[in-house]
């Protein structure tokens, strides 16, 4: 198969067929970022078909002379089509307490910003509003404005573009490239999240299976040693370990 970089090219410049192989070739990525948004109280479906166009929209718009990967360049895009489509269909329902959270959390963090001259950790929110800090990583996540990167922007010669396409030629590289939009703090919301989504599967298991789970990921004991801590044979613990994480990857798409 072609590199992408020669696809894109190809589609750019007006071949239907590279494109749709574009498309098809990518579609993996729509359904990984799909899964994101599940449970939202729309048909994952409809989300695959907007990330679908928010696919299309990165294949056009994508920059060859940037050197980056597509990926890159795409997921943002994609995710920025779904977020759009679920704010302007209201389909994003956010109960008053997080409302009122999200409120005390945007007063406290310029506070702090005030104070320390920079961007607060969530940890130093969590100390100032004394919320937990999931409750402060559920606030943010609803108030955040999903289009502030795909808002337009003028350029000095009166051109309008995009902000993600700034952003991304604004650097050689992509992390400092994106230090503005994804910080730290976006990372430590995420392994929050994954730790909240973990905490979740974890108690929708019975006692004995998240006892199993326990010490072999978290107390990284041998299949032998839980085995002998649990009095059944070696064979029975990887048949149940086996069992555990297929239903909890399930759960987790």
């Amino acid at each position: 198969m072609e590199e992408t970089s020669v696809l894109i090219a190809r589609s750019q410049a007006g071949e239907r067929d590279a494109r749709e192989v574009l498309i098809e070739k990518n579609l993996g990525l729509v359904h990984h970022i799909v899964r994101r948004f599940a449970n939202r109280g729309h048909d994952l479906e409809d989300l695959f078909q907007i990330g679908t166009i928010g696919l299309m929209k990165a294949i056009d718009k994508f920059d060859l002379s940037l050197g980056l990967k597509f990926s890159t360049y795409a997921v943002p895009m994609i995710t920025g089509e779904i977020k759009r489509f679920l704010r302007d269909d209201g389909m994003v329902k956010v109960s008053r307490t997080i409302k009122e959270n999200g409120m005390k959390v945007s007063a406290a963090r310029q506070k702090l910003q005030s104070i320390l001259g920079r961007d607060p950790s969530i940890q130093e929110i969590a100390e100032e509003t004394g919320m937990d800090r999931e409750e402060i990583v559920l606030a943010m996540e609803a108030s955040t404005e999903v289009e502030s990167i795909y808002s337009a922007v003028y350029q000095d010669d009166g051109s309008e573009v995009y902000l993600v396409d700034k952003v991304v030629r604004g650097s050689g590289s992509v992390g400092s490239s994106m230090v503005g939009i994804y910080s730290s703090e976006d990372s430590e919301k995420e392994e929050l999240l994954n730790h909240m989504l973990l905490k979740q599967l974890l108690d929708g298991l019975e006692p004995s299976e998240r006892e199993l789970i326990y010490m072999r990921y978290f107390q990284n004991k041998t299949q032998m040693e839980i085995a002998s801590v649990l009095g059944i044979s070696q064979v029975q613990v990887s048949r149940m370990e086996k069992k555990i994480l297929l239903r909890m990857r399930e759960k987790a798409k």
